[in-house]
């Protein structure tokens, strides 16, 4: 009977709950859209998207009605970079997928395939906001980061949305290491792999090989080198940075974006006519390296006010796989450091999701978008805030992790 009943538990533990009809009444409704911040709204879920949103908006029959009672309702979080779902702990050895070495492999990192979503970091980023990343895992020997995927932080088993969703690609300092030793070799090499990869596989069928990429990476890189994806590129100067907008320039067929950009500030003009959308950390204040000697933490209200599109994520190098729901602390320092409370929540939600494609399914509380919502105790962006309640899709999502059960074992009240 006890071996019956364990079994019971566990295939409801293992069972997704069914996306339901859910009215959530009387909150602070933040629409990441032309309806800006309703007072007094209503959010509408059926079948696992948005059906309305405003004032008294007119439960069905049979929904379930949750009271916000003023509280905040917001599109959830989307971590714009992360390696989250790819080990349990970072600093571990042979379970660790999110660093890459050797040279067999870059461009043909495949970052759906390493992700794991029921790795405890999951629920831990899941209960803090955070239900839709970016993920891509570390390389540290050549200029290409791999594909990164776009996943759903729902823990199950089909929860990568989007595979290939973008190009990782180290074209500063860091890319100049790696070939070379200087951007002077670097550029060289970086054109020198879009050749090969648009070639492919005519030059390796004749046996003529590529001039710098083997033929796992040239396949692999072949779609966003023709412009059928997006390069996230990490570069820090403004020397970089203008670079990247003179090869865009020169190369219309492909998109860019950029994650670091600690320089950017310098040359928000040309950012903004060249529509090279940037993700920030506004935390970056030192001149950690060369290429960061005139980082600011007005960065981000600098790129917003000349019209860039900008979204917050840690920056390159600290996005490793537990620290994705740091975003949202991030986004609340830029509102302290002048970017607009609603630019820096639509850096943190909207702007990811239009950045890397899925622009028009996430990110904002309107009709037939997807039904990712939170309901929150506070100013989501404040540190002292959480949320009370979130939906993936519909689906109301336990706020429980590992922590939380540890947590709840261990008080000396726990017991009592």
């Amino acid at each position: 009977m006890r071996m019956l009943s364990a079994l019971v538990i566990a295939l409801a533990i293992a069972t997704p709950a069914a996306s339901e009809t859910v009215l959530i009444n009387d909150g602070r409704v933040v629409t990441n859209g032309a309806a800006g911040i309703i007072e007094s709204g209503d959010v509408l879920i059926v079948d696992g998207r948005i059906s309305a949103v405003g004032p008294n908006v007119a439960a069905p029959r049979g929904a379930r009605v949750v009271e916000a009672r003023g509280a905040f309702v917001t599109p959830g979080a989307f971590a714009a970079m992360s390696e989250l779902g790819f080990s349990e702990i970072s600093g571990s050895g042979a379970p660790n997928d999110a660093d890459v070495d050797g040279d067999l492999v870059a461009a043909a990192m495949d970052s759906a395939a390493a992700f794991n979503p029921t790795v405890t970091a999951v629920a831990v980023t899941r209960i803090e906001g955070v239900t839709r990343a970016a993920i891509a895992p570390s390389s540290t020997d050549s200029m290409f980061g791999g594909r990164g995927a776009l996943v759903s932080l729902d823990g199950q088993p089909d929860s990568v949305m989007r595979a290939n969703a973008f190009m990782i690609v180290e074209l500063g300092e860091t890319g100049a290491t790696r070939v070379g030793g200087s951007r002077a070799a670097m550029w060289p090499a970086f054109e020198a792999a879009l050749r090969d990869a648009r070639e492919y596989p005519t030059r390796y069928r004749s046996g003529q090989g590529g001039a710098v990429l083997n033929e796992i990476d040239a396949q692999a890189l072949q779609p966003f080198a023709r412009g059928q994806g997006m390069f996230l590129v990490h570069v820090e100067s403004a020397a970089d940075i203008r670079r990247i907008i003179r090869y865009q320039r020169a190369n219309p067929s492909l998109r860019f974006a950029i994650h670091g950009g600690a320089e950017a500030w310098q040359v928000a003009d040309e950012l903004a006519a060249a529509r090279i959308p940037v993700i920030v950390d506004p935390m970056v204040n030192l001149p950690s390296s060369f290429e960061r000697l005139s980082a600011r933490l007005d960065n981000a209200a600098l790129l917003n006010a000349a019209g860039v599109t900008v979204a917050i994520a840690p920056a390159p190098g600290s996005v490793d796989a537990h620290q994705a729901r740091l975003a949202l602390q991030l986004a609340g320092n830029a509102v302290a450091n002048g970017l607009p409370w609603d630019a820096a929540f639509a850096a943190i939600s909207r702007t990811p999701a239009e950045i890397f494609g899925v622009g028009g399914q996430l990110g904002r509380l309107e009709r037939n978008y997807l039904a990712d919502v939170v309901i929150w105790d506070g100013d989501p962006l404040q540190v002292t805030s959480a949320p009370i309640a979130v939906f993936i899709e519909g689906v109301e999502q336990p706020l429980v992790s590992r922590q939380t059960r540890l947590r709840d074992r261990y008080r000396p009240t726990a017991n009592r």
